[in-house]
This record gives C-alpha cells, sequence and structure tokens, in this order.
C-alpha cells in the first residue's frame, strides 16, 4: 500500500515558495518535542487501569462527539451508532456493524479535521494507509481490533510511544478521583493530572444544583449555606485535587461574565439557589460572581483558571433528555470578554499570581477584544484554538488576528480538548505543522529571521503551555 496523498510529507504547509520550504525546515525541529496537553477530557480509568480498547468502534467512534455530530446531520441514528440511551432501550451492540455505517458514510467529513486526525491515528498507531470505506471497512477494522491487545497498544504505552509528558484530565468538584487515586499508587501522578471543574456546584441551571451543594457540603465539612463556608469549600477541595497533580481550573460557563457583589447580595443569592427559587437571572448572576471568586482563589494558590465561555450547550432536547449531555448538540455563540471580565479584573487583575486563560467560540473576538485584553493585562492569556476552530484553518484565523497585538509569548501555546486519546498526536502534529506555515510566511516576507522562527515554533509547540500552566 502506498501512502495517500492526504498523509503528504508537506501536507498543511503553504502552497507557495520560498514559505513552504521554510515551513519545511522549520517543522524537523518541533516534529518530535515532547506532547504537553494541559487540559484535555480522556478517560483517567484508561490510564488507570491500562487495559485493553474494546473495539475500534469503542476507540474511534462512541467517545467522539465530533464524529457523531456529523452523522446526525446526515440523519444517522444514535441508536444505530451504539450510542447508550438513559432508559435502557437497545442500541447496536455490535460494534462492527457500527463501524461499517460509519465507513460507508466516511466520505461526510472530507475537509473536516475529523478526517486529518483519524486519517493520521490510522497511518501513525495502525500502519493502515488504504481510506476508510465501506469496501474497506472489514479490512480496517480487523487490522485495527488485531492489534487492540498488544502491549504498545495499552493506553500507557500509547503515552510513551507519542512522547507525552503531561496529560490533563477534567474532574468536576464531586469527583471522588478513585482512578487518580489508583495512579497516585502507582506513581503516574505528574505525567497524568486532574483539573478542578467546579461546574457542578457553581452553575444554578444544572437540574441538581441544590443536592449537588449539600453533597458539596458534606464532602468538605463545611457549612455551605453560608457564603463564607461555600468559599472555604472551594479553598479544600482545590488543596484536595492538587494533590493529583492539579495546576489549574476550568469553567465551562455560557459566558464570560463575572461580579462582584457585597457579602449581603452574595449571602442572599446563596439563599435564593438553596431554596430552589432561582431563575435564569440569579443562575447567571451565581455563576458571575463564583468566576470571580475562583480567581481571587487563583490569586492565594496559584492555580491557573481556564474560562470556556460561549457554547450554547445541548441546544437538542430531545438528545439531552434521551442520552444525556456531550453528545454533539453544543453550539458556539457570542461572547463579550471585555465586558464580562470587568469585574474580576478590577478586583484582582493586577495580581502577579493571578494567571487566566480566555477560549472563546466567537472568532470575532480575537482581534478586537482577545488579543488586546492580554496584549495589555499580566494576569491574561489567549488559550488556543478551542473546539469548532481546532482545525488547520482556525489555526491560521487564530494566528492572524492575534499575534500582532498580542504577540506570540502571550499564548498559552497549544492543548487538545479531547476524549479521543489516538488524536491527542494528530492533533498537536496540525498545530506545529500551522505554526511553522505561519513563520514561513513570516521569514519569507522578511518580517523575522529563520533562526528567531524555530525558536518561536519551538516555544510555541512545547515550551508555552508548560509556561502558561506552571507545569515545572
Amino acid at each position: 500500500m502506498t501512502q495517500p496523498a492526504h498523509l503528504h510529507p508537506d501536507r498543511l504547509f503553504p502552497a507557495s515558495e520560498p514559505a513552504q520550504s521554510i515551513a519545511r525546515d522549520l517543522y524537523p525541529a518541533v516534529k518530535d518535542l515532547p506532547i504537553v496537553s494541559p487540559h484535555g477530557h480522556t478517560d483517567p480509568s484508561w490510564f488507570a487501569q491500562n487495559g485493553r480498547f474494546a473495539s475500534p468502534t469503542a476507540l474511534f467512534l462512541t467517545p467522539d462527539h465530533y464524529v457523531l455530530r456529523m452523522l446526525k446531520s446526515r440523519g444517522i441514528g444514535y441508536d444505530a451508532l451504539g450510542i447508550p440511551r438513559k432508559d435502557g432501550k437497545p442500541v447496536e451492540a455490535d460494534g462492527r456493524k457500527a463501524w461499517r455505517l460509519f465507513a460507508d458514510n466516511y466520505y461526510l467529513f472530507a475537509g473536516t479535521p475529523s478526517k486529518t486526525w483519524i486519517d493520521h491515528s490510522l497511518h501513525a498507531v495502525f500502519g493502515i494507509t488504504e481510506e476508510l470505506s465501506g469496501k474497506t471497512a472489514d479490512s480496517i477494522f480487523d487490522a485495527i481490533d488485531a492489534k487492540l491487545g498488544a502491549p504498545e497498544l495499552l493506553p500507557r504505552a500509547i503515552l510513551e510511544r507519542f512522547n507525552v509528558e503531561v496529560i490533563a484530565t477534567t474532574e468536576f468538584a464531586l469527583d471522588p478521583l478513585t482512578h487518580h487515586q489508583s495512579m497516585e499508587g502507582q506513581g503516574l501522578i505528574g505525567q497524568v493530572r486532574t483539573t478542578y471543574r467546579p461546574d457542578d456546584v457553581t452553575d444554578p441551571s444544572r437540574p441538581a444544583i441544590v443536592e449537588n451543594l449539600k453533597k458539596f457540603g458534606e464532602l468538605t465539612g463545611e457549612d455551605i449555606s453560608k457564603w463564607d463556608g461555600l468559599i472555604n469549600a472551594h479553598r479544600k477541595r482545590r488543596e484536595y485535587f492538587r494533590r493529583f497533580g492539579a495546576v489549574a481550573t476550568d469553567h465551562g460557563v455560557p459566558t464570560a461574565n463575572t461580579a462582584d457583589l457585597p457579602l449581603v447580595e452574595k449571602q442572599a443569592l446563596l439563599d435564593k439557589i438553596l431554596a430552589g427559587k432561582h431563575d435564569a437571572n440569579d443562575a447567571e448572576l451565581f455563576r458571575a460572581q463564583m468566576m470571580t471568586e475562583m480567581a481571587l482563589l487563583s490569586v492565594e494558590d496559584g492555580m491557573v483558571m481556564q474560562i470556556h465561555a460561549g457554547s450554547r450547550r445541548n441546544t437538542d432536547p430531545l438528545l439531552f433528555g434521551e442520552r444525556g449531555p456531550d453528545l454533539g448538540a453544543d453550539i458556539p455563540g457570542p461572547t463579550d470578554y471585555v465586558g464580562g471580565l470587568r469585574a474580576l479584573l478590577s478586583r484582582c487583575g493586577n495580581e502577579p499570581n493571578l494567571r487566566l486563560i480566555m477560549f472563546v467560540l466567537d472568532e470575532t473576538t480575537y482581534a478586537r477584544e482577545l488579543a488586546p485584553m492580554a496584549g495589555y493585562w499580566p494576569s491574561l492569556m489567549i488559550g488556543p484554538p478551542w473546539w469548532f476552530h481546532d482545525s488547520p484553518q482556525g489555526i491560521r484565523r487564530y494566528l492572524d488576528q492575534v499575534v500582532e497585538t498580542a504577540g506570540f509569548y502571550n499564548l498559552a501555546g497549544f492543548n487538545d480538548d479531547t476524549r479521543a486519546l489516538l488524536s491527542i498526536p494528530a492533533r498537536h502534529d496540525v498545530w506545529r505543522r500551522e505554526v511553522c506555515g505561519f513563520l514561513g510566511r513570516w521569514v519569507g516576507e522578511n518580517r523575522i529571521t529563520k533562526s528567531s522562527a524555530e525558536e518561536i515554533a519551538k516555544h510555541l509547540s512545547y515550551q508555552a503551555a508548560k509556561d502558561a500552566y506552571r507545569i515545572k
């Protein structure tokens, strides 16, 4: 079998000279650098238990909402793809049948980053160079399945194979961190780390918010009916997460709004939440106040704060009711970071211990808001293109819009933010190639020297993430 065109060694490099040759020359300096993955959603049980992946379908299809949403858009039901239902009704249990359906429709992914990642994974991990299709579905399924039990395909071996120096999972405040406790005993904490995501106790739009807050108080031994007790519960929980390597918090909020209310108003708001008498405006104000409280705690303990704002989540109520969240029905929304962060930055934006990384799905904010903000506030950095924009074109748009105002060193490098383990090296490779292409154009235009471009490429491919997340 010959290597297909989509895995050409010059893929994603500029088409014109001299930028293409310069990018080709820069790439070897970053190609094999260690991978630092400081934010993502891989399953910690994979690393704690180090077991065989069940099937090619479990590896490539069922955990990947990027893939699921495209198939759904063409009328392919989740039952046929084997996605479990809340009501326990049967779904397709034969992974091969679901895989065939995926392969029959793989042509739909032309032009998407999902195809780039999957093609890279099939080739780099399994040596498969045939195009996935209905004709090749069974042979590719069998080739993957035959290798899944091999020692080099177990989760920890994959981390070593692709030189993953650090990978962070993401857990909610109430998570018992059972798998991280196991990894602590195995000496894995450091390479694998948790991240503190308190949305389950900071977002009153969640149906179980009252029950969650009560559990939070029981877990920490704090009286969460009092505002100071609630904040101290977070303080304790953050400390517990740091035991398992956490260097960051993460906040998946619909807006970037923050607030700085007086104590009496904060307490009144908490009372309303605990009584279950809050409305949507109360929920937004509570989230906004909690963002400022989390920033103040970061000033105390040095944990890096990530804000992933601007996703309108679970927009298909039927899908959410049948199967739950995070299955592809999320849509970007407009985000106001300048107005949203005003209260937080007024309170602690000049504190030297605060580091806040801004992520956005609203690309119109890159040049108008994020780059100027990060180009001024020492506490702010710009996160990499995220979710819908974690793609070759998305990376190009991002770099074009932020670098001239924020520079290269106010960027937080790259993180892959994925649930699909094998896509991690693929995603980092896309970032590194696009960085080399961007810098190759600049060298070709005599804007920077080639030696400077190589240093910047290495920084953005590796050191930037370590520096941004304070990983030693």
